[in-house]
């Protein structure tokens, strides 16, 4: 069982709030997290897909204020989405009462139903969290054995199941599970009907095109369908926290800035299994090698980010490009170019967009281990010191 990073941050959210809402895609941990809270405060756990414990709020008013001391979890909310009506009026009596922290922690695979159901009914009464698969702090924190291979987790993608399984085999069988999963299961709950051939092809194809430009169109003709309709698939995709659908930054200048946003399957693993890929070797021969490393080192970095921090890429027209930039919330800017090999060489184009940018620390995350200076301003740094930097 693995120690994650964001159960402090549950902590804090439920201390200074009513109803907490953790947000990520199946199996990737939230069960396990929530029974790890409900170890430390007195709680009650509901699977909402249980029929069983649906029945137990037949009248959840009744149910909620006999159980008003304890911390109660509602496991895949978007089986009752009705009961966020129910959550604001108990919320507020509580709070009238003295009831004001860790009444509910809110447990939903997609962030679709999720946003829609509680932006507007508890405004002001519950808080977000985000929960990502497993990255590399996590498992240099609970790593027992110096020989585990670091990129078991760029290989087998950061779903614990997965990257956890006894042999390469077997974590693509998982994986390969799970896409049939949700595109014959999970889709069809959140959203409109879509044929489950059409969206696996759609999503292989963003692996093949990982990191790369949206172009709709495109898409459509291969698809034989309207670009219109592509962009909903990818939004879907998008709300059940599969695909990030990554965007340019905006600075004040003459150039013609790229406007459309980046597309990255967020998973590495998921995107292997969508390509075939079942082990290192057969990565380090497929063309999509180096945009796997780039998308794992975003997702790796955006799951320590603060929730105030902005995350996008610069591209022109003319060729300035840097992979990630981000914004801090104390202004600060870093400007970070991502390389998959031992010895990383970047292009004019790096230095034409830091001079647009003039960040305040720039770096060039590679394979390697050491960090050393490539050049004044710029230094050549491993994923794990800057993860570790992050987590400061």
């Amino acid at each position: 069982m693995f120690k994650r990073n964001i159960i402090k941050k549950v902590h804090k959210a439920l201390n200074r709030q009513a109803a907490v809402a953790l947000i990520g895609p199946r199996q990737v941990g939230k069960t396990t997290l929530a029974h790890q809270v409900a170890q430390t405060i007195p709680a009650i756990y509901l699977d909402l897909e249980a029929i069983q414990d649906r029945e137990k709020l037949t009248d959840p008013v009744l149910f909620f204020n006999r159980n008003e001391e304890k911390l109660i979890i509602l496991d895949e909310i978007h089986r009752m989405p009705e009961i966020f009506q129910v959550l604001r009026g108990v919320i507020d009596t509580g709070r009238r009462n003295g009831l004001k922290t860790n009444r509910f922690l809110i447990l939903g695979s997609a962030s679709i139903d999720l946003l829609k159901q509680s932006g507007e009914t508890l405004a002001g009464r519950i808080e977000y969290i985000d929960m990502n698969p497993l990255n590399l702090l996590e498992i240099h924190n609970n790593k027992k054995q110096q020989d585990i291979i670091e990129h078991n987790l760029w290989i087998r993608g950061g779903f614990p199941d997965s990257y956890l399984a006894k042999n390469d085999e077997d974590s693509f069988a998982y994986r390969t599970n799970f896409i049939r999963t949700y595109l014959e299961r999970d889709v069809p709950q959140f959203g409109p009907r879509i044929p489950a051939e059409t969206l696996q092809r759609l999503w292989t194809m963003l692996a093949h095109n990982q990191g790369q430009l949206l172009n709709a169109s495109n898409l459509a003709s291969s698809l034989s369908t309207s670009a219109p309709t592509i962009s909903s698939y990818i939004d879907l995709l998008v709300d059940l926290l599969l695909v990030r659908k990554f965007q340019p930054l905006y600075v004040n200048t003459k150039k013609r800035l790229v406007k459309s946003p980046r597309i990255y399957v967020r998973d590495s693993g998921i995107t292997h299994a969508l390509l075939g890929i079942a082990d290192y070797n057969q990565l380090s021969g497929h063309p999509v090698y180096g945009s796997s490393w780039e998308g794992y080192v975003i997702e790796n970095i955006l799951s320590l980010t603060k929730p105030a921090t902005k995350a996008s890429f610069y591209r022109t027209a003319a060729g300035a490009e840097i992979d990630l930039i981000l914004e801090f919330p104390n202004n600060k800017i870093w400007a970070i170019e991502i390389k998959s090999g031992l010895a990383p060489k970047v292009t004019k184009g790096f230095y034409h967009a830091l001079d647009d940018i003039k960040p305040d620390e720039s770096f060039v995350v590679y394979g390697g281990n050491d960090r050393y200076p490539l050049d004044a301003e710029t230094d050549v740094i491993s994923l794990f010191e800057l993860l570790q930097m992050l987590n400061q």
